[in-house]
């Protein structure tokens, strides 16, 4: 029997990506429509997560719709 299938969501505001309904970092809501993906492993050198205004290190979505 196969196990559960996992659902990332990505939140609104942030775009962190988590599997919950509500963002654990800003507590915005969550969207399961999202595309691209960034991990951020050090947002302090990254010029990527600069240009997105990420100030902490985790996996993001490029693009949530709500």
């Amino acid at each position: 029997m196969a196990g559960a299938r996992i659902v990332l969501r990505a939140c609104t505001n942030c775009h962190l990506i988590t599997e919950d309904d509500a963002c654990p970092r800003c507590a915005s809501a969550t969207s399961k429509d999202w595309v691209g993906m960034v991990c951020v492993a050090d947002h302090e050198k990254s010029e990527i997560a600069r240009k997105m205004g990420i100030t902490a290190n985790g996996n993001y979505a490029l693009k949530v719709r709500s």
